[in-house]
């Protein structure tokens, strides 16, 4: 393993309260330190490789310096919501095209949702899921559990056997847990093994047959909507029964005004309550859809201004703790058809930082250092990750540096993932991962695996 040591770069590391123009000393795969001129042992007599990039340097000894000059360091980003479709559905993403998407866009670990094929509700498969990820060796992969058998909403998954394996969460994502007695079960069953479940909040009855927002664009397109209230009636319930039953609880891709406003007033009541956003859903509102662009048909769908807006001041006064992506591949066939038949769902791994920085930061509703926090630091605690999200010593060396003005095109081209479902394409971005280190290994150097 080749020691590393980034200099010049200005580190931003919100768990450590830092922010400045530092140098991090990577060691055997960990955080050695985070200073000033750091000039270790293992960088003495380093001299130029013409074969490398300008700005790099190797040492005699095997040791990487990295000038980061005009670069934002920062712990690796941790995505908690991530569709890998492979076991099953490997013709729309496999773990390595995945893992390709998921570098690219800045992020050291993802997690990937259970709803594959076969659902992912028993230890064989999470085993199955985390192997495939060590095998791929480039970010690192976990597993997400269902909370119901098959994620048919009846009888819990073998939670226990699951955690054992490695599991960092439970989720039947891509359908809610539709019986509050199934939910209050889990929520209780979960406690002693100390991690979330996840819920996807959709009233199905209310939402039945709807294929976007319900409102002015859904009537004018001959389209059934999606109301607030498919979101915010779940988000309800799961928040009376945390009441009762206690556990962790997280809100997946929060997209309705009232459901930032239900859990900014469950943390004021101190519930164990943390939600998630996604770049398009505080991007886009519901008039992507004018054109019947299926790329934009999503679940829950693109909301209306009024949604966006209360997204954005959510992430602002902390109510939204995560910013992830659900990255939902599906092929050009399950898209280029009819609207209401089109598949719901838009990658999103390596647009996820661009957005966020273009739609939060430029437009000053977070600092770089917040948007940071919500990327790497607040999912690392969520999931329990403790030696990852910050910079400290001993901890995992995941890093990535950025240049958060380099303009780029995300088109065809530049795009990892095996399926190319997005609405964004063709646009021009702001914000550019250079460098990928995940577990001390430099996954990216100058844009380049």
């Amino acid at each position: 393993m080749t020691n590393i040591l980034i200099k010049n770069a200005r580190v931003i590391d919100p768990e450590n309260k830092i922010d400045g123009v530092l140098d991090i000393l990577i060691k055997d795969g960990k955080i050695v330190e985070v200073g000033k001129n750091i000039n270790p042992a293992c960088a003495k007599n380093a001299r130029r490789d013409p074969a490398e990039p300008e700005g790099r340097m190797r040492e005699q000894n095997g040791a990487e310096i990295i000038d980061a000059a005009g670069k934002i360091a920062a712990p690796g980003f941790i995505d908690m919501h991530t569709h890998l479709r492979q076991p099953g559905k490997e013709d729309e993403e496999t773990f390595l095209t995945a893992s390709k998407a998921a570098a690219k866009g800045g992020f050291t670990t993802i997690v990937a949702m259970p709803n594959t094929s076969p659902v992912c509700d028993n230890q064989g498969v999470v085993e199955y899921v985390m192997s495939e990820g060590r095998k791929i060796n480039l970010v690192n992969i976990y597993a997400a559990g269902s909370v119901t058998k098959n994620i048919e909403g009846k009888d819990l998954s073998e939670i226990g056997d699951m955690v054992k394996a490695g599991v960092l969460a439970v989720t039947d994502d891509g359908r809610p847990v539709w019986s509050s007695h199934v939910m209050r079960r889990a929520l209780e069953y979960t406690k002693m093994f100390g991690i979330p479940v996840i819920d996807h909040c959709e009233d199905l009855e209310l939402s039945k047959e709807g294929v976007m927002n319900e409102g002015f664009i859904s009537t004018k397109l001959g389209l059934k909507g999606i109301p607030n209230e498919a979101e915010y009636s779940i988000v309800a319930r799961d928040i009376a029964l945390l009441k009762l039953s206690g556990g962790k609880l997280h809100i997946a891709h929060v997209s309705a005004k009232e459901s930032v406003e239900l859990i900014r007033q469950a943390k004021k009541e101190k519930l164990n309550i943390t939600c998630e956003a996604v770049p398009h859903h505080f991007t886009l509102t519901d008039e992507a859809i004018k054109e019947y662009n299926t790329y934009a048909k999503v679940n829950p769908p693109l909301r209306a201004k009024e949604d966006i807006e209360a997204l954005k001041q959510g992430i602002k006064d902390g109510t939204i703790d995560v910013i992830a992506t659900d990255h939902a591949p599906h092929l050009e066939i399950e898209k280029d058809v009819e609207f209401n038949f089109a598949s719901f769902g838009m990658i999103g791994l390596q647009s996820a930082l661009p957005l966020a920085l273009m739609e939060l930061v430029d437009k000053k509703y977070i600092s770089l250092n917040q948007l940071i926090e919500k990327m790497s630091a607040n999912p690392a605690k969520i999931l329990g990750l403790k030696n990852k999200g910050s910079l400290s010593a001993g901890k995992d060396a995941d890093v990535v540096l950025f240049d958060p003005n380099s303009e780029w095109v995300y088109d065809e081209k530049t795009i990892e993932s095996k399926s190319k479902n997005t609405p964004f394409l063709d646009w021009k971005l702001k914000g550019k991962v250079t460098d990928l280190i995940v577990g001390g290994r430099l996954i990216l150097k100058s844009g380049n695996f």
